[in-house]
């Protein structure tokens, strides 16, 4: 068995082939380029060339959850499935970064950092704390799902959106593009978690933006293409967003010259949301390449109509 390691952006490759090994001493692993023809590749936003140089490839794993940069390209052969990660550890990070979000907002934590730069003491408490607010979900899968199933818990009016029908208990959910406006109409912080497609290409934008409640918290840790850039700084501009938590970007690094870095009302993290955690996410690529040697069914196949 000779797999291929490829990532571009993330310096994981040594640690990915180090604990592939470890699991699995017979498999040979060959960090990418390699001219050893290989029977899967793991990556993470690979290049092109690399399916042409990789002709006899059973399948392609894609070491994380999104795959919109794999299907982007369309290099793929129809014949080779692709197949991403579920899970892995990752959903419970996304719901810590999601409460610290809605708490960030939920009890302006940014006023207390501003004093702090100024070495004020004050405490406000007629605006300190803001009282149950609706949390929207947009996407519940099983990220999403996860994400808006521990808001619930942790006491918030939680709500969700998904492209089809998704009922879950205890939440109030909506589904396609008729909902989208009753949906974005009762978020008081809006969490986007979507899949990247051609239909969820651009939704935070100044329509959609425009029918939240005045002064709502944008989270996204979705991906960059969700976002109308322009758009989002102007809803910050007006007030109609009170600010932003922002986790990914169309373009990764953020650009320095950026206006979000310096935004007194945005906070910046480097797609750190949810990071795939190795032990687990090896172990499920060796049981998902073991069932697929065997015939057997897997999870986690990517239906390139849907782009997830």
């Amino acid at each position: 068995m000779n797999l291929l390691i490829q990532s571009t952006g993330l310096d994981i490759v040594p640690a990915i082939v180090a604990r592939m090994q470890s699991l699995r001493p017979a498999w040979q692993c060959h960090a990418h380029p390699s001219t050893v023809l290989c029977d899967y590749a793991v990556v993470w936003k690979p290049p092109a060339e690399l399916f042409s140089q990789q002709p006899k490839l059973k399948a392609v794993v894609n070491y994380g959850a999104g795959v919109d940069a794999i299907l982007v390209m369309n290099v793929v052969p129809k014949s080779i499935p692709i197949i991403r990660l579920e899970d892995a550890g990752m959903a419970q990070q996304m719901a810590q970064y999601a409460i610290y979000g809605v708490i960030h907002h939920q009890r302006r934590m940014r006023i207390y950092r501003e004093q702090q730069l100024r070495a004020h003491w004050q405490q406000h408490e007629d605006r300190g704390h803001i009282p149950n607010p609706t949390v929207g979900v947009m996407g519940l899968g099983e990220m999403g799902g996860h994400v808006a199933t521990k808001l619930a818990e942790f006491g918030y009016t939680t709500i969700g959106w998904s492209r089809s029908a998704k009922p879950m208990d205890r939440l109030e959910t909506y589904s396609g593009a008729a909902e989208l406006p009753a949906f974005f109409s009762k978020c008081d912080v809006l969490v986007c978690l979507l899949p990247l497609t051609p239909e969820t290409h651009g939704i935070l934008n100044a329509k959609n933006l425009a029918t939240l409640p005045r002064g709502a918290f944008l989270i996204c840790a979705g991906r960059g293409g969700h976002m109308v850039d322009a758009d989002i700084l102007a809803a910050l501009a007006s007030g109609q967003l009170a600010g932003a938590l922002l986790d990914v970007f169309h373009e990764e690094p953020l650009a320095k010259d950026s206006p979000f870095w310096a935004h007194t009302k945005v906070i910046v993290t480097p797609h750190v949301s949810a990071t795939t955690p190795l032990q687990n996410a090896c172990e499920q690529i060796v049981a998902k390449i073991e069932a697929m040697e065997r015939g057997g069914a897997i999870t986690g196949v990517v239906d390139p109509g849907k782009a997830y």
